[in-house]
């Protein structure tokens, strides 16, 4: 809820400070190099080569060159990603409990050191599934739906006004659709062995059946307004970017 929201952002600012903010960030960086760049450059390169075969894109093209580009791209980058989650929640856990890592070099070894290259992995299904979701909720209606609002409205297809009414529509739906896997990733990924040892989610269809279970099924909606709000946000700000990116390497084309 928003006031929940609202209330936790209060007690982090007044508990830890602005900078507890950006926990993580360094390995957020890190992980959208690989991430970013393998699943639209992929992408792109599926899409035409799927073109050339049949003549032409839909929509249907479209979601299976977006859902194969984000998977590729999500496998690619588990590592940074666990290195993420781990290094964002840490001020939220214990002190007790608290890994404390130093950075994302520290991260790395210590991991590597303590629990083998294996735990890079832990929580790569549903990573690699809510990707693929992603490549096609969220890269692959976007591409649609700029088509759609440019035809619709009457408005140029990479003007700034049609990219960010395509990237919010398309921000909103990926951010319902893959909410439930981001849940099962996040707890598979900051979990630790109970008692006897055991870890308490073993796959993502397991993690996400235990939650309905015990919180029902709002229980993976849990911090939906701040993911929606990471999820428009950077949706409508990463492809207004790549779009003046692409303007800008045109006209430098043209120049040269």
């Amino acid at each position: 809820s928003t006031s929940g929201t609202t209330f936790s952002l209060s007690a982090v600012l007044k508990n830890e400070g602005v900078l507890s903010l950006y926990a993580g960030l360094p390995a957020g960086c890190y992980r959208q190099l690989v991430y970013a760049g393998a699943r639209f450059g992929l992408y792109e390169e599926f899409r035409d080569r799927l073109e050339a075969v049949r003549g032409k894109t839909d929509f249907a093209s479209r979601l299976l060159t977006g859902g194969t580009a984000g998977g590729i791209a999500a496998y690619l980058s588990c590592p940074m990603e666990v290195t993420v989650v781990r290094m964002s929640n840490d001020a939220s856990l214990p002190p007790s409990e608290r890994r404390n890592y130093k950075g994302v070099t520290d991260a790395f070894s210590r991991i590597i050191k303590e629990e083998g290259a294996k735990a890079f992995w832990r929580g790569s299904t549903p990573f690699v599934q809510r990707a693929m979701m992603v490549g096609c909720f969220q890269v692959a209606t976007y591409d649609e739906l700029k088509s759609t609002y440019a035809s619709a409205l009457g408005q140029a297809k990479n003007s700034v006004e049609n990219v960010f009414c395509s990237a919010m529509t398309s921000g909103l739906i990926y951010s319902l659709a893959t909410m439930p896997l981001e849940a099962a990733k996040n707890r598979m990924a900051g979990q630790k062995p109970g008692p006897d040892g055991k870890l308490p989610y073993t796959g993502s269809l397991q993690t996400i059946t235990k939650v309905v279970r015990k919180e029902g099924v709002l229980g993976l909606y849990k911090g939906y307004l701040p993911y929606y709000l990471r999820c428009g946000g950077h949706t409508v700000s990463m492809f207004i970017l790549v779009q003046k990116i692409r303007d800008l390497y045109g006209d430098l084309e043209k120049k040269s």
